[in-house]
């Protein structure tokens, strides 16, 4: 096997690792240590505060260490934080060559990782942005280098577009399987978010259920805090973590009656059309560590996610049954583009049953101002 070959392979495997951690704020990094066609050792940066996954990779590599190849899917860090850098480790160890699947983004530390192994006389190989690296860290990327977290887009939808029928019921419009594939992107990410209409309307609890795994924070976006102390998310704040951004002006009786059952109540600024600013409650919950945001209705406030562009990716479920020209408004509620070359789209978009519901799914592409 080839330098080619056994570099996509190994990197494979380092993707493969770092998949398997949930570290933010901190980005998802794999490792891997190689010798030819041999593993080493393997390893993820589980959890924020604890050892990075080169620094462990190594370890777990013990004395065959020297002379091999580390890959990494993130250029490993050279400045000091919560933990020693990982370029002295590497140094440290013997390491012959490091094979790097991502580039690091981040614009507040000092000190290139690249840079600092060359200097040292290691061979350093980049994989030209390697695709599957890149979209590890592209939550963390955006909130580091904006300060604002990555946003998905969930949408639930008919074959003509409805998201309930004429009377308003819309349990359940996609079947199981894209219900449990939205609770695994629940789990994937630091918080879900829905408008108040939906938590009014659905009494939604906003869990992980369905699949293994932690429940996100909880966040609506209420201007007038209307969100009622014995709603399903007020009643299990203190189970699952529940925030509320609400307007400057909205009533401190309400905000009080809520802290009392849990409910943390962040207050930002207006828009121009008198709801909570976008991007200030966006920046709000960066603040607070929130890195990726799955935004599951309603109509509105995903309309208010396109509007603005912060909408990153879009998760769309379309189901196939027809709710019929009375039934409820789109899943999304905005003035849209002016023609069809002017709307946002999947870029490279992934078709896939989920069920018998259709699952489009991708990053969002935004055209240019003419």
């Amino acid at each position: 096997m080839g330098t080619h070959e056994l570099d996509a392979k190994w990197m494979g495997a380092a993707v493969a690792e770092a998949e398997k951690a949930r570290p933010s704020p901190n980005p998802r990094v794999g490792a891997v240590v190689a010798r030819g066609d041999e593993l080493l050792g393997a390893a993820c940066h589980e959890r924020a505060g604890e050892d990075h996954a080169e620094v462990l990779a190594l370890r777990r590599a013990g004395e065959q260490v020297k002379g091999a190849t580390l890959y990494c899917t993130l250029e490993p860090c050279n400045h000091h934080g919560k933990t020693p850098p990982c370029v002295d480790a590497i140094l440290a160890a013997g390491i012959k060559r490091v094979v790097i699947g991502a580039r690091d983004p981040n614009p507040h530390v000092p000190g290139q990782g690249v840079e600092r192994l060359r200097q040292e006389g290691v061979e350093v190989t980049l994989l030209s942005e390697h695709r599957a690296a890149s979209d590890l860290i592209a939550p963390w990327a955006k909130y580091i280098t904006t300060g604002v977290p990555h946003v998905s887009v969930k949408l639930g939808l008919s074959l003509d577009g409805r998201i309930a029928t004429r009377t308003g019921a819309s349990r359940w419009v996609t079947g199981e399987e894209a219900r449990a594939k939205v609770h695994e992107l629940r789990r994937e990410r630091d918080a879900v978010a829905v408008g108040i209409a939906t938590a009014l309307a659905d009494d939604p609890r906003l869990t992980v259920r369905h699949v293994p795994g932690e429940s996100p924070v909880r966040v609506v976006f209420d201007t007038k805090l209307r969100l009622p102390a014995e709603s399903k998310l007020a009643a299990t704040a203190l189970d699952v973590p529940t925030w509320v951004l609400t307007a400057l002006d909205a009533p401190a009786a309400q905000e009080e009656a809520l802290a009392k059952l849990g409910v943390r109540v962040l207050r930002v600024p207006k828009s121009s059309e008198g709801r909570v600013d976008v991007p200030a409650g966006l920046r709000a919950l960066a603040e607070l560590g929130v890195v990726s945001l799955l935004v599951e209705g309603g109509a509105e406030l995903v309309g208010s996610k396109l509007a603005t562009q912060a909408a990153d990716e879009l998760h769309a479920f379309i189901a196939p049954l027809l709710l019929g020209p009375r039934g409820r408004p789109g899943a999304v509620d905005w003035a849209g583009p002016d023609t069809p070359a002017d709307a946002p789209r999947i870029r490279l978009p992934r078709w896939e049953l989920c069920g018998e519901d259709v699952y489009a799914r991708g990053p969002i592409d935004y055209p240019a101002p003419r």
